[in-house]
């Protein structure tokens, strides 16, 4: 701030020194001098970056475009105004010192919406899939971070600019701190929320594009954004559902999307007619699972014959795909059961359906012919 200050008042010492129509002239020439050299300056460079895989020069030259050209202009303007009060007005309309003041806050706004389009440019190109940087992080974090860096800049520049307005900051922290205790209790939610979504960027439960769910609440979906205040969840039927962070401080929630294998278990039950096939088919499909390539051989994997059942011999299969990837889970898990029916076939079985057996009483069948 110091050498925003010195240099501000140097340019302000030269130009009273000047006289009063000369002044009009070397501010509006500066001016158009200084922002035709900053937009060809600006244009040169991001040609020359434009080739590059770096990703700090492309995001520096996009956050100074239109600050630095927004500054020049109105600051000229300012000193402009200055220079006509002082040569053609009596008494100016806006003192000297608030316009001193007002450049240097302007000079603060600038750095400051600079710093911001910096951090928007740096998120935006992290996380764009089809950017050419060799950057790619975690985007729940780089959301999170984004945002802290955000919320750090805009509180040090309002902290700056009270203290260049000469408004006392601890003034301003005695009434927050008076004021902050009614507040409280009316944003008690918010802050509840505010926190949940910490606690979220912290922990890392789930992250942008997770599946996640939560047996406590009707809660699954696709998470597709992770705010301060609440979290935008994406359900299987297309809809949007938006959950206040602070419900995910007090259920518990599943996260499918960080399984490391799909399980199959099927039951499969065969005739009772077909008892003496059993012990043979089962160890055939067991053999087929073992030998499947989609099958995870590290994991569990279990055939075995199982129960009587009511009207079926049943064994079951017990086993983990490699595959995470629903579709191809289906497609295996199809795959697996259509060769579990070949090898049944193969046996010279069959598959068991629900039967029952009716025992008729045959001296009233009897009774009921000689009638």
């Amino acid at each position: 701030m110091t050498t925003i200050t010195e240099t501000t008042s140097r340019l302000e010492q030269w130009l009273a020194a000047l006289p009063s129509y000369w002044q009009l002239i070397a501010i509006a020439t500066l001016t158009i001098v200084f922002y035709m050299l900053w937009r060809f300056l600006n244009a040169r460079l991001i040609k020359r970056f434009a080739a590059t895989k770096n990703l700090w020069d492309d995001a520096i030259l996009h956050a100074l475009n239109k600050p630095v050209s927004m500054a020049i202009i109105i600051i000229g303007f300012l000193f402009g105004l200055e220079s006509v009060q002082n040569t053609y007005l009596d008494e100016p309309v806006i003192s000297a010192e608030i316009l001193s003041s007002l450049k240097r806050v302007l000079v603060v706004f600038a750095i400051t919406l600079g710093l911001i389009r910096l951090i928007n440019k740096v998120e935006a190109s992290i996380l764009d899939s089809d950017s050419n940087y060799q950057v790619k992080l975690d985007e729940t974090g780089v959301l999170a971070v984004s945002k802290l860096l955000r919320l750090i800049v805009i509180v040090i520049s309002t902290l700056i600019i009270f203290q260049l307005l000469n408004i006392p900051i601890a003034g301003v922290l005695t009434f927050g701190g008076i004021g902050g205790v009614a507040v409280g209790f009316a944003a008690k939610d918010l802050l509840a929320n505010f926190f949940g979504g910490l606690m979220i960027f912290l922990d890392k439960p789930f992250k942008v594009g997770d599946w996640i769910r939560s047996p406590d609440k009707e809660i699954e979906g696709t998470v597709e954004n992770i705010g301060w205040r609440q979290t935008r969840i994406r359900t299987f039927d297309k809809r949007p559902l938006y959950v206040p962070n602070a419900t995910f401080t007090n259920i518990s929630v599943e996260n499918p999307s960080r399984m490391t294998n799909r399980r199959i278990n099927e039951s499969i039950g065969l005739r009772y007619d077909d008892w003496q096939k059993v012990e043979t088919i089962v160890g055939k499909v067991k053999t087929m699972l073992q030998q499947h390539e989609e099958i995870d051989q590290t994991a569990t994997l279990m055939v075995n014959f199982d129960k009587f059942a009511a009207s079926s011999l049943d064994f079951f299969i017990y086993t983990f795909t490699k595959t995470r990837d629903w579709a191809e889970y289906h497609e295996i898990k199809q795959d697996v059961l259509l060769k579990i029916m070949n090898i049944i076939e193969q046996e010279g079985a069959e598959i068991a359906f629900p039967t029952s057996t009716l025992h008729m009483n045959t001296n009233v069948l009897e009774k009921s012919h000689e009638s």
